[in-house]
């Protein structure tokens, strides 16, 4: 495997000269082998022509080429073997055995999307004859279909390295789509995204797509993101990562001379409720298979379980004995880099000194890289009161909000911000009280789930992974599953077309 550092552009590489810099190991803060030159505006520049010179040739691609395509990626992303494994674990910390199901994913996603393109689904043509005889105007023939909205920037994300980042979810359904995509790689892992992004661009040549199809650009540079979100050939932007860095990008889309969409995960505490029933009955199961939740992977997923709403009564002491304790258990995991671990710790910092907050337990202490799980509680008044508490902790630390009652519990969700999962957990004799909560619950989040936690997201069809403000940008869509292809597409309609003047897809 060979890493040279280079960026990415219209079918061949080069050594970026905007500064260079290295990987760091998660583990230990070092600098990892390798360093990578920094894109400078010209490089930004011949990616976004080459993406924009190469979409009206992309978009009217035959579907079966471009699905295979697709699962050309999937073929030479799984052929990638154990020292891309081994180069990931290093740049993020993460065990092999959940990357390994993570490349998996991605590969499966890949495929999954070549299947959507084979279907021609996303197209969604629909034929309206002319009427030359209708009155009192003849009636004109409409054709209407989905097209590829254009070039496409995608961000990787720090915390899936292959699911969400170079070839994720983004980067499959925009492709699918039928748009050239430039990636900014995540400067977290560099290497990573190299590896993965040659995978990207031997399929664009194996298949005999147009060189402009697939970019990587390698910074860490603030402005150079930036100016990719502001170039006129970007035609829609895919973001997983902070509210900050979301926000800033929604800004810049929306003041340009043709404002864009931003498609921004963001922030997501993920409430957990937990309703009488179910705490009388097995609240101490529930305790233990939160932390277990909390913790994996060190919460660093967007669905991590960061906010507990529970009813107090029978089986709350158990509930809560019981999380105490495995929280104490816990033992310390490396986080995706230092910044990361940093924040995490300032984040539990300020919960810990607040004095309306009391802290239920601490996990094992690790080092300054490693996270040292954290459970806290709360009253609903006092958390109603501080809008503070309910900002995200990136990592496993939760927050248990005890309610007296169920009025309580319903004043607390509707003081909370959009959400990508809420979880349910119930038995039957909380049924009424889940149903009465169910529509204001539907309008909250964009996955509701029973009696499970919302870490870990299905690669399906059926598939919702995003919600309203600020969990994302635009609530009306999806980062996974196969309608994510609709965030990429725009309708056009043709009028009296004829046979042979009609684009190639639609003949």
């Amino acid at each position: 495997m060979n890493i040279t550092g280079e960026l990415l552009i219209n079918g061949s590489s080069h050594m970026g000269k905007d500064g260079h810099f290295q990987a760091i190991e998660a583990a230990t803060g070092k600098h990892l082998p390798g360093t990578f030159g920094g894109a400078t505006v010209e490089d930004l520049a011949q990616a976004t022509e080459a993406a924009w010179k190469a979409f009206p040739i992309y978009r009217e691609t035959n579907l079966e080429k471009r699905a295979a395509f697709l699962e050309k990626i999937a073929e030479l992303i799984a052929a990638t073997g154990d020292e891309l494994i081994a180069r990931t674990m290093a740049e993020t910390g993460l065990p092999k055995a959940r990357l390994e199901g993570e490349r998996m994913r991605t590969v499966n996603q890949l495929k999954m999307f070549a299947r959507e393109v084979r279907s021609a689904h996303f197209i969604d043509r629909r034929d309206d004859p002319a009427d030359l005889n209708r009155k009192p105007q003849p009636k004109p023939g409409l054709i209407f279909r989905n097209i590829g909205i254009g070039p496409v920037a995608v961000f990787g994300a720090s915390n899936f390295p292959y699911a969400f980042s170079v070839a994720g979810g983004d980067t499959a359904a925009a492709l699918a789509a039928g748009c050239p995509v430039i990636v900014k790689a995540h400067p977290a892992h560099p290497g990573t995204s190299e590896v993965i992004g040659r995978c990207v661009q031997q399929a664009v040549a194996a298949c005999h797509m147009p060189a402009g199809t697939f970019a990587l650009l390698q910074t860490t540079e603030p402005e150079i993101a930036q100016k990719l979100v502001a170039d006129p050939h970007i035609r829609a932007v895919g973001f997983t990562g902070s509210r900050k860095g979301g926000l800033v990008f929604m800004d810049i889309a929306a003041k340009r001379k043709q404002p864009i969409p931003v498609y921004a995960e963001m922030s997501s505490i993920n409430p957990v409720l937990l309703l009488p029933g179910a705490l009388e009955e097995r609240g101490s199961e529930i305790g233990t298979s939160f932390i277990n939740s909390l913790c994996m992977g060190a919460g660093q997923f967007c669905t991590n379980p960061g906010l507990v709403l529970a009813i107090n009564g029978k089986g709350y002491d158990a509930f809560l004995n019981s999380a105490r304790e495995a929280t104490k258990a816990a033992v310390p995991q490396t986080m995706l880099t230092p910044n990361i671990a940093k924040a995490y710790r300032d984040g539990v910092e300020r919960l810990e000194n607040n004095a309306k907050v009391t802290t239920i337990a601490r996990g094992k202490p690790g080092s300054e890289f490693e996270c040292q799980a954290a459970l806290f509680e709360v009253s609903a008044s006092d958390f109603i009161k501080d809008h503070r508490l309910e900002e995200e902790v990136f990592g496993s630390s939760s927050l248990i909000v005890k309610c007296n009652d169920k009025h309580d519990l319903i004043k607390v969700l509707e003081a909370l911000e959009g959400q990508l999962t809420i979880a349910i957990h119930l038995t039957n004799s909380d049924n009424a009280l889940a149903n009465e909560l169910m529509p204001l619950l539907e309008i909250m989040a964009g996955r509701l789930l029973i009696n499970g936690f919302g870490t870990g997201v299905e690669v399906s069809p059926a598939m919702v992974h995003g919600g309203p403000f600020p969990s994302t940008s635009d609530g009306r869509t999806t980062s996974v599953g196969t309608a994510a292809i609709y965030r990429f597409l725009r309708p056009i309609c043709y009028q009296d077309f004829s046979e042979n003047i009609l684009p190639s897809l639609l003949k």
